[in-house]
């Protein structure tokens, strides 16, 4: 099995305050769990799992890339 996420990278942190459902903190820590297996290493944090799905999810949006080149004013870039 191969997950999406890769292995975590070391970063400075942001300090965010969300509320998640607890079964997506469930869903978290398990993915946690089998990354860590996946990748020889102690789980990690599942909170810092969200940035990098983020990332990902944001990377493969196909709808969103095409927005963004298209240039729609109703969207931020950065």
């Amino acid at each position: 099995m191969k997950l999406k996420l890769g292995p975590l990278t070391e970063d400075k942190p942001v300090k965010v305050t969300l509320e998640l459902p607890a079964g997506l903190h469930r869903d978290l820590i398990a993915y946690a769990e089998i990354l860590g297996h996946e990748t020889n290493h102690t789980p990690s944090d599942p909170v810092r799992l969200i940035v990098p799905m983020l990332e990902r999810f944001i990377a493969t949006d196909r709808g969103f890339a095409k927005a963004r080149k298209g240039g729609s004013s109703s969207t931020p870039t950065s």
